[in-house]
């Protein structure tokens, strides 16, 4: 079967098809959800089961799951915080302003090999459901934990789970990355936490404090489904990488052209293969010198290739987010979506690539199916 693509963006849900022998090879078949804002995508592995969070701004944040590919779609639960105690003090550390105790955003979504699902959000609470999203429960173990308190809003207005990563080997062991907030694990199924952010350094924060875990701005973590322990993380100030499960990380300081982005990808077979798309630093987030380009390194992060063939090089100011790159499960087949509309795919690892689209709105997520 040939693969699809999802692609979430502020104005709806665009589903690609893919054609072999067509010149260009995707192409858009359906737009559910045109004119709503989609953050997140899910698909269940073996399944014709799709997930969408939508944020509808005045409306709020609302869920939908269809269960024929996409024909159609039904509104199904979406994770509630608890009331907040009159007693209790929740203060955002960057902007002074009380932490909200509702659903903001829906960030990250994930499966877990037992059939169960987790939803990270902002403002950084975790759910899980047991019935396929009928109903939702939030992992007050997080949520409560002193460690919290320490979590801020970076770029967006409170801290948020972005990344959710089940290991395929124990449903029980799952790792979180928060903005900002770090790395946090827990090996019973969320009852217990530990950070990971051994390794890391915040170089925007004072040299004291540059190693403190609730001060890493991780922009993504992904890891090798063929060796789960192995992780890459795009940090706010560079690329780390680790061997263990995030319990020890390497910084990576030879990406080409610059180490500040906020996506990766890593091959599904190989650890050592890894992308990234770079933009210039916090304050100027645009590609280096107006040139989009993808940075591939095959040998663990040893050397990088800088991979344009197909990309745009000149005036190009495309920003790729966190979920807006993805490699399909032969680590050949790449795609990621831009701030500006931009979507591009690569058949070869990333060695050239085919403009799909230069219109669509705003891409959050790219995802194959």
């Amino acid at each position: 079967m040939e693969p699809r693509l999802l692609v979430a963006t502020r104005k709806g849900l665009f589903i690609l098809e893919y054609a072999r022998a067509a010149k260009p090879r995707w192409r858009i078949s359906r737009t559910p959800f045109l004119g709503d804002p989609v953050t997140m995508v899910l698909k269940l592995p073996e399944s014709r089961s799709l997930y969408v969070a939508l944020d509808h701004g005045h409306f709020g944040v609302k869920l939908h799951r269809s269960d024929d590919d996409g024909q159609s779609w039904r509104e199904i639960a979406a994770p509630e915080y608890p009331p907040k105690p009159d007693d209790v003090e929740d203060i955002d550390l960057f902007s002074g302003q009380s932490i909200p105790w509702s659903l903001k955003r829906i960030w990250s979504l994930a499966a877990a090999p037992t059939g169960e699902l987790w939803c990270g959000t902002m403002p950084g609470g975790l759910f899980r459901s047991a019935d396929g999203g009928a109903s939702w429960e939030m992992v007050r173990s997080l949520w409560d934990h002193p460690a919290r308190k320490h979590w801020a809003g970076g770029g967006a207005d409170w801290p948020a789970i972005h990344s959710l990563i089940i290991d395929p080997r124990d449903s029980n062991h799952i790792l979180i990355g928060v903005s900002v907030g770090g790395v946090w694990a827990t090996r019973d199924g969320g009852v217990h936490w530990e950070a990971r952010t051994a390794g890391m350094r915040a170089a925007y924060m004072p040299p004291e404090q540059a190693g403190e875990p609730a001060a890493q701005d991780v922009h993504y973590i992904v890891n090798c489904p063929c060796a789960p322990d192995v992780l890459w993380c795009q940090h706010h100030n560079g690329v780390f990488r680790s061997l263990d499960g995030g319990r020890q990380w390497r910084e990576i300081t030879t990406v080409q052209p610059s180490v500040f982005g906020f996506t990766t990808a890593v091959h599904p077979q190989d650890p050592d293969t890894a992308w990234f798309v770079p933009a210039i630093k916090d304050e100027q987030r645009l590609p280096v010198d107006g040139k989009l380009v993808v940075a591939r390194t095959r040998d663990g992060g040893e050397s990088f290739e800088v991979l344009r063939s197909g990309l745009p090089q000149e005036h190009a100011y495309d920003l790729i987010y966190r979920h807006a790159l993805d490699v399909d499960a032969s680590g050949e087949k790449l795609a990621f979506g831009s701030t500006t509309g931009g979507l591009w795919a690569s058949e070869d690892g990333g060695d050239h690539w085919e403009t799909i689209a230069v219109h669509l709105p705003p891409v959050y997520c790219v995802r194959f199916i």
